[in-house]
């Protein structure tokens, strides 16, 4: 991976070699359990109890854990500890201007944190924690390591709502800083066995609690002075379900429609393709010279392309589905001349408007009506073309309403916001 200018850790640094991390298999994993639909930690085994006692320790003595929450795996580390924290960094091959949000294991841990909280930052916090919700607050002084922060005076906490994580949290003591773990760019893991294939080696150990619930990220808010709400990152807690707590709409800070134009290229693609789509990889040089020349976000994922496969990834959008999948079809079938392995991600209601055949590889998000199921396999979804081998790929665009404003948002950064418009 290239290391961007004034990123000290953005290059990986395997620790040793991949039997050095540790694995533990929970038996709730193990067995089927949906640990994030059962709160309940009394439901744990003395097994699973001893697994995230140990984790813990690792924590609490510095090192670098993998855990399940109800978003995604999480890489965790102790917040304050500086080198723990730089660890996860250099892990991940993250830039170390992309603050880290803070996990916390009981509400009452906020005030050792943060210097105060809005009157409608505590409400939202009443009606979503725990859960997929993190709130960018001012930081108390002094409290977590600089990188936590990325130098700014806020710092994002949410408390997550997974047995797993909250006992992990609670055990060892301390506030954990936890990006997805993920090789950076990377499609986000929902499964141990995606931390395990992009940082077995290079972090201390992984606990297995099985499938990520909402599979995607927590949404980021920030309450300005005056009340108001804006989203920096949308996610598994909608604009509409805000908007229900604080009686007024929430403002995004970034749009997930897609532009008017496509931006960046990554060189993802190691064949000719068609030149609509520029997207995918690990981020390509234009994309990463404009990032870098931008100031820090206050939020993950608002700089930086993220959760791309490593073909080149397009989003199609149109008038209609009837043209969308037209256009789709067109493009595969010339990419393929080319020489490109195909992959086409798609929506249920729409395959029978595509010929047989029509990618190398075909990945249903399942139906329109159930974003959620969309939400849950998009990151599983990404990482089956790259299984595949596909070099170049093209997604469905859906509407931006509810869940579909953050799967789009999630499309648009993995395609590096490359769009076709089908007309």
């Amino acid at each position: 991976m290239t290391e961007h200018k004034n990123s000290p850790f953005a290059a990986q640094r395997r620790s040793g070699n991949i039997e050095s991390t540790l694995y533990w298999s929970l038996s709730s994993a193990s067995a089927g359990i949906d640990t994030a639909a059962d709160k309940s930690p009394e439901t744990m085994g003395a097994g699973d109890r001893e697994a995230i006692a140990a984790a813990a320790a690792m924590l609490h003595s510095g090192g670098t854990v993998a855990f399940p929450t109800e978003t995604v795996y999480g890489l965790g580390a102790d917040a304050r500890n500086t080198s723990a924290v730089e660890a996860v960094f250099a892990a991940k091959g993250r830039p170390s201007d992309n603050p880290l949000i803070v996990h916390i294991a009981r509400r009452s841990d906020l005030e050792h944190l943060v210097t105060e909280v809005h009157p409608v930052a505590s409400a939202l916090i009443d009606a979503f924690w725990p859960g997929p919700l993190t709130l960018v607050l001012p930081v108390r002084p002094g409290v977590l390591s600089p990188l936590v922060t990325a130098g700014l005076d806020t710092v994002g906490v949410r408390m997550p709502d997974h047995p797993v994580a909250l006992a992990l949290i609670g055990a060892a003591g301390c506030p954990v800083a936890a990006p997805s773990a993920n090789r950076s760019g990377r499609p986000s893991p929902t499964l141990a066995a995606h931390v395990m294939e992009d940082l077995a080696g290079y972090i201390g150990g992984v606990l297995d609690g099985g499938a990520a619930g909402v599979g995607l990220e927590s949404t980021v808010v920030q309450v300005q002075p005056d009340g108001t709400v804006a989203v920096l990152r949308p996610g598994g807690i909608t604009a509409e379900q805000l908007a229900a707590v604080t009686g007024t709409a929430a403002a995004g800070a970034e749009s997930a429609a897609p532009p008017d134009a496509a931006a960046g290229n990554s060189g993802g693609a190691s064949v000719p393709v068609p030149p609509q789509v520029r997207g995918g990889g690990e981020g390509g040089a234009a994309a990463h010279a404009a990032a870098d020349s931008s100031p820090a976000p206050r939020a993950p994922g608002m700089k930086y392309t993220h959760y791309a496969p490593r073909g080149a990834l397009g989003i199609v959008r149109g008038s209609s589905p009837q043209r969308v999948a037209e256009t789709a079809a067109g493009l595969l079938q010339a990419a393929q001349r080319d020489g490109a392995i195909t992959g086409l991600l798609l929506f249920e209601e729409h395959i029978a408007l595509y010929p047989a055949d029509p990618a190398a590889c075909v990945v249903s998000l399942g139906s329109l009506a159930s974003p959620e199921e969309a939400a849950r396999s998009l990151y599983a979804a990404l990482r089956r073309f790259d299984e595949a081998g596909a070099t170049y790929i093209l997604a469905e665009a859906c509407p931006v309403t509810g869940l579909g404003a953050a799967i789009m948002n999630r499309l648009m950064k993995a395609a590096g916001e490359s769009v076709i418009d089908a007309g």
